[in-house]
């Protein structure tokens, strides 16, 4: 009998006549089972428990927002509030700094972040900064007697490689899960604004969010961030944040305290079998077409043109529209972009640099110290709800008076109390008075702030 059949045979004779409480055994002829048990054992004591508590107002019906309403029926402005808490994880990147990564969404309008050890401890965590776009933040603990985990490279990953999931699914404690992964480069998702998942059927459910995604090295390859679960279960299909992209914003908080991504003013479309016949390109020929450049951008300056082909963007290969957004997504302002083209069935390489997307905003408490905190600047909202022209709201400062107020950056304001505005000249004059109401688009929503 052959070695690979009587091994077989001994572990069948083992489960067949064992008792109750048998288990493999940990080698077989001499020869060790293999077990992912010693890449775990150093892996998940940089794993971590995510809970915030989120101090929020409680609703009231939606007459009571309005000040004459609140008048007649006498009902006072401070609302009550509430508390909020969510779960799920985080992993620890640099034990000297105590620096733990996890989701956006987790911490998102927390008051209190609290993070909780594979050893049992229960830290405060400090906020350093996240990015809504990605679904990536940062948080600091007291760095005392930590375990990092180390960093993967998510750009050799390849489509079969083993992975390892770990967090804390619907509360529980450690859990680990196993998969491979099944998709590279996965968008259009409509999850986060920048999106290249790593999909993968390792299961992940509610509370695996933040925690990471290894490989069978024990590095950090992703951060686990969302499910497709029709059911509400999980399906086998969750993705993770690329550990490069998270890498790019982590160096961004670190340095920087937060993520100012600069603009390039560039329209892309994928190039279809069509698209390249029509270019007299091969078949097989990969990029991301340039359907438009916005006059007076980087772009714009740069020379590129409509229907130039995009080809390599920072040494990159550019295989579609995706990746080009995803590679601008980490850049900041006055960050170098080179360009390899094709134009006319010529290679050409264009320079730029990423321009400020803030650069022709004014100071809100130059239109009205109502606003002030706030850099505001003329646009045409280009939102699912309409095209018209609007004032952008940029950054807003924490506890401004624009801040008060509830305007927050990527709003589109077109209301001053009954006053239509497009342009600044028009929002310094509504609000010479005093601004009661502020009608905005704050991403597919109209929202109406009101105050007294």
């Amino acid at each position: 009998m052959c070695t690979t059949k009587a091994t077989l045979l001994t572990l069948l004779l083992i489960l067949a006549t064992g008792s109750a409480t048998a288990a493999l055994p940990a080698a077989v002829n001499g020869e060790p089972l293999p077990s992912l048990a010693p890449m775990l054992e150093k892996a998940t004591p940089a794993v971590v428990n995510i809970s915030t508590v989120s101090t929020v107002r409680a609703e009231d019906h939606p007459l009571l927002r309005d000040p004459f309403f609140r008048w007649f029926f006498e009902r006072p402005l401070e609302r009550r509030k509430k508390h909020s808490q969510s779960l799920g994880s985080g992993v620890i990147v640099d034990a000297t700094r105590g620096h733990v990564l996890t989701n956006h969404h987790l911490i998102e309008k927390a008051s209190e972040i609290r993070v909780t050890l594979s050893d049992g401890r229960e830290l405060t965590a400090e906020l350093l900064g996240s990015d809504p776009e990605t679904d990536v933040a940062l948080v600091q603990i007291p760095a005392d007697d930590l375990s990092a985990i180390p960093l993967g490279d998510s750009d050799r990953l390849r489509v079969g490689d083993f992975v390892v999931a770990i967090g804390n699914p619907f509360g529980l404690s450690q859990t680990v899960t196993s998969g491979i992964v099944s998709a590279l480069g996965r968008s259009g998702l409509g999850i986060e604004g920048y999106e290249d998942f790593i999909q993968t059927d390792a299961s992940i459910n509610p509370g695996n969010s933040g925690g990471p995604l290894i490989n069978l090295r024990g590095e950090l390859i992703g951060i686990n961030t969302a499910i497709l679960a029709p059911s509400g279960g999980n399906v086998g299909i969750g993705f993770a944040i690329p550990v490069n992209m998270v890498q790019a914003i982590r160096r961004q908080i670190v340095d920087h305290g937060g993520v100012r991504r600069g603009t390039f003013g560039v329209t892309l479309q994928n190039l279809t079998p069509d698209l390249a016949r029509a270019m007299a390109l091969a078949p097989d020929s990969r990029g991301a077409m340039v359907s438009g450049v916005k006059p007076g951008s980087a772009a714009s300056r740069s020379g590129l043109r409509a229907g130039d082909l995009i080809v390599r963007l920072n040494d990159q290969v550019i295989s579609d529209a995706t990746d080009v957004k995803t590679q601008l997504a980490l850049l900041r302002v006055g960050d170098p972009v080179v360009l390899q083209i094709v134009r006319d069935g010529k290679s050409r390489r264009l320079n730029a640099r990423m321009a400020d997307p803030f650069e022709h905003f004014i100071e809100g408490r130059k239109i009205s110290r109502q606003v002030n905190g706030a850099l505001l600047g003329e646009v045409i909202d280009e939102s699912s709800l309409g095209t018209s022209p609007g004032i952008a709201v940029g950054p807003v400062e924490e506890d401004s008076r624009a801040w008060q107020r509830g305007l927050r950056e990527g709003d589109v304001v077109f209301q001053i109390n009954r006053s239509r505005v497009k342009t600044l000249e028009q929002l310094r004059e509504a609000a010479k008075d005093k601004i009661y109401r502020i009608k905005l688009r704050r991403g597919k929503r109209l929202i109406s702030l009101v105050s007294r």
